[in-house]
């Protein structure tokens, strides 16, 4: 996997992509840190345990790098920033039943501004899966030379 380059200076128009996921009637915030077990349980159950300790790294910032999507008091996403490594996104994620609503798309807005609120001129995607979707959604473009990345010799999950 590549990581990719934003520039935040010349972010997309994101009005329209908050207004649909309002009108579907989610809530972007920022978690309390007294939610931090919430969020934590939600991406420890539907994503990666590694991602759990960058959630634990978001929470703990003033403010808090992390925003999530809820509908009806139930989280449905996430996303991260600046905590991998400085002006880093990610991790991010959409539980399934709440994909194709803007979900994803709204909280990549929501953080790439908090990183450009932060004074970073440009933001790094870190291990893309979707390139397409980034180079659409924010014209990220892949870093040359980038494979693997910062993601060298990590530490397996226990069996």
């Amino acid at each position: 996997m590549e990581d990719m380059l934003v520039r935040l200076y010349d972010l997309p128009e994101t009005e329209s992509t908050y207004q649909r996921v309002q009108e579907a009637g989610v809530i972007l915030r920022r978690p309390g840190v007294y939610e931090k077990h919430l969020v934590e349980n939600f991406v420890r159950e539907h994503f990666s345990p590694k991602w759990v300790s960058e959630v634990s790294v978001a929470m703990s910032h003033q403010p808090v790098t992390c925003w999530i999507a809820t509908k009806e008091k139930q989280i449905l996403g996430f996303a991260c920033y600046d905590t991998t490594c400085k002006a880093f996104f990610g991790p991010t994620g959409v539980s399934e039943e709440a994909r194709g609503l803007g979900v994803g798309k709204a909280l990549l807005y929501r953080s790439l501004e908090g990183l450009r609120e932060q004074g970073y001129a440009y933001g790094v995607i870190g291990g893309v899966g979707p390139k397409e979707f980034y180079e659409k959604a924010c014209g990220a473009f892949v870093i040359p030379g980038s494979t693997n990345s910062i993601y060298r010799d990590i530490l397996p999950e226990p069996q």
